[in-house]
């Protein structure tokens, strides 16, 4: 137990400090010229569709996995 709140403790300093880093900066170069492109939709789109991917098979799983509780009790 105390092992999992030192690396919960750690995952979550780790995760402000790189939080913090990408709000001090000021270059945004890349962004800005996907966004002049229009490429950036593409980007959102790509990354949008990855997560609805992991979406559905979470659920198709627990779906899954539901039924083969049921079936053993």
């Amino acid at each position: 137990m105390r092992k999992i709140k030192y690396v919960s403790a750690l995952i979550i300093s780790l995760l402000l400090t790189l939080i913090n880093h990408a709000q001090t900066d000021d270059k945004a170069e890349m962004a800005d010229t996907m966004r002049s492109n229009g490429r950036i939709y593409v980007v959102v789109a790509v990354v949008v569709l990855i997560l609805l991917g992991l979406f559905l098979y979470l659920v198709r799983l627990d779906k899954k996995i539901t039924r083969i509780e049921k079936n053993n009790s």
